[in-house]
């Protein structure tokens, strides 16, 4: 675990993985093609590293980034929810009811259908990405699961695709019109609110201040001459009960500012003359012309992808030459993205592992590389997912709910970044789950979600009748570096305390010699729970 000092981190500076952008050339292995889908997707399981393994880099980089198809829709799965939706139907196409209120069982079954998104993934980069989408244009406070599927819906669909189109997408969707108050810019008060994110957070950032008034990149002249460019937008459709009034977002042209805008000198005093409804995407393109958006956007990709820490060296060498491929690609960022996959810089020995999961890697991690098992029953099975929605909640990252328009602290707050995540109340909660899910789990209607320890011996390891043999997969599994001789010996001294090593074969074996006895079964079982918890408790188990 990093030390939270600034002596620390400044003594870290010495210590910082060599920047290389050229194409990786060192060894194809299970622990760097762990590390590759430890940060591209959320914990992927044993079998998939190996799956990578056997495919090779370049393979498995087109993997990732393989166009599958979308999920489906949410479903109802509560029988007395909906009156006109059946169980297991999807709900998007329906408005909502005077008489019966399905608000709250929309909200569930949207995020229990996230969840299972992230489960389901494989080795794709789909939903990191959309989770990295949801960061940059964070939401909150919107109830509508009609509005945050098609928020949602916007971001996976676009997840590796042009980042000038998201923006535009963006800048109109139903759920970011209500945030950021863009249904409320009128000719007559024009709010600022988008308009100002769209230039510090969204595109092209502030850069060092200037003078009065100018941040480098813009001036507050351009903030409000570009909250008159995006007047007239309104949304219709939240919560409706009406199938009249689907969900939408529509230009009202007698709303809408018609004089000319002028931008400042940082966008070449551009004149934007009236164009309608179009006239945002006019602005877009122009705010797109300049370079450092590409840099921008870069640096935040970085931020997710790689390590918090951007030298100047990485400017230089990776920073740079992301932002000019993203430039000559016509913002279309996967190039990009595979490049920095594809990179020295990316594989370097001190890149992998020193980045703090965030609540959802930490808990989707674990349950994917444990292989958790979830109901065969809808009802219960989507409670049971979307309970890992509110885990994440616990440790402060809950989807659909940013704490600001910034996104989460972890990814652009100095000096903590990713360590933001640890604190007094986060690390408990962390202690928490996992004693909970490697022993008696989350029980919905009589199954409980939790660890299987005999399962995963029985089906991924293989020597699980070797301690030493068993330690070693287990540390595989579960770090994403390699522990040391005097960790093992710890952990080993958990599973067999002052035994010799051949006492826990034997153990094992009779259990499985006779595994309905109950006595064997539980007290293999129990020293296993022991050893998860006890790996979970090193703080080698927050990284990723």
């Amino acid at each position: 675990m990093i030390v939270k000092t600034k002596e620390a981190d400044e003594t870290l500076t010495s210590y910082l993985p060599p920047v290389d952008f050229e194409t990786y050339t060192g060894p194809w292995n299970y622990q760097i093609a762990a590390h590759l889908l430890r940060r591209t997707t959320f914990g992927p399981t044993k079998a998939l590293i190996e799956e990578a393994v056997n495919k090779g880099l370049e393979a498995t980089i087109a993997a990732l980034f393989e166009d599958i198809p979308l999920p489906g829709l949410p479903l109802n799965y509560f029988d007395e929810a909906e009156p006109e939706v059946a169980l297991g139907e999807a709900w998007m196409d329906f408005p909502y009811y005077e008489d019966v209120n399905v608000k709250g069982t929309r909200r569930k079954s949207l995020r229990a259908w996230t969840m299972e998104n992230i489960v389901n993934e494989g080795i794709s980069i789909r939903e990191k990405l959309t989770l990295f989408w949801h960061n940059h244009f964070p939401i909150s406070s919107i109830n509508d699961g009609k509005y945050l599927y098609r928020y949602s819906n916007t971001l996976r669909t676009n997840a590796w695709g042009n980042f000038r189109e998201l923006v535009k997408l963006i800048t109109i969707d139903p759920s970011m019109l209500r945030y950021l108050n863009g249904n409320t810019n009128t000719d007559n008060n024009p709010n600022e609110n988008y308009a100002r994110e769209l230039l510090e957070l969204f595109t092209i950032g502030k850069g060092p201040i200037a003078g009065p008034g100018d941040y480098t990149n813009y001036t507050e002249d351009d903030v409000l001459a570009i909250a008159k460019v995006l007047t007239g937008w309104d949304d219709d459709g939240y919560f409706s009960t009406d199938i009249e009034r689907p969900m939408i977002s529509y230009f009202r042209p007698e709303r809408h500012e018609t004089a000319d805008k002028q931008l400042s000198h940082r966008f070449d005093n551009v004149i934007i003359q009236d164009a309608g409804e179009e006239e945002y995407k006019i602005l877009i393109d122009i705010i797109f012309s300049k370079d450092e958006v590409a840099k921008f956007i870069s640096r935040k990709l970085y931020r997710w992808f790689v390590y918090y820490k951007i030298t100047d060296e990485v400017e230089t060498e990776v920073i740079t030459p992301m932002a000019q491929l993203i430039i000559d690609n016509n913002y279309e960022l996967k190039p990009a993205l595979m490049a920095l996959f594809s990179s020295n810089h990316f594989f370097a020995f001190l890149n992998i592992g020193p980045m703090i999961a965030s609540p959802l890697d930490y808990i989707m991690s674990m349950v994917k590389k444990f292989e958790i098992k979830f109901s065969d029953d809808m009802d219960t099975k989507y409670k049971g997912i979307e309970k890992l929605l509110f885990l994440a909640k616990d440790m402060e990252q809950e989807y659909y709910q940013a704490p600001d328009v910034a996104g989460w602290k972890a990814y652009y707050q100095e000096p903590l970044f990713y360590r933001t995540w640890i604190n007094a109340t986060t690390l408990g909660q962390r202690t928490t789950i996992v004693g909970r899910i490697t022993t008696n789990g989350y029980g919905f209607n009589g199954f409980k979600v939790r660890i299987d320890p005999l399962w995963l011996l029985a089906n991924r390891i293989e020597k699980p009748d070797d301690p030493v043999a068993l330690i070693e997969e287990l540390s595989t599994i579960i770090f994403p570096q390699i522990i040391t001789e005097k960790q093992k010996t710890a952990l080993k001294d958990i599973l067999i305390p002052g035994l010799p090593d051949y006492e826990w074969g034997v153990e094992y074996n009779d259990y499985l010699a006779d595994p309905e006895n109950n006595g064997l079964r539980n007290s293999v079982e129990n020293k296993l729970e022991e050893l998860i918890k006890a790996m979970h408790s090193m703080p080698e188990s927050y990284l990723i």
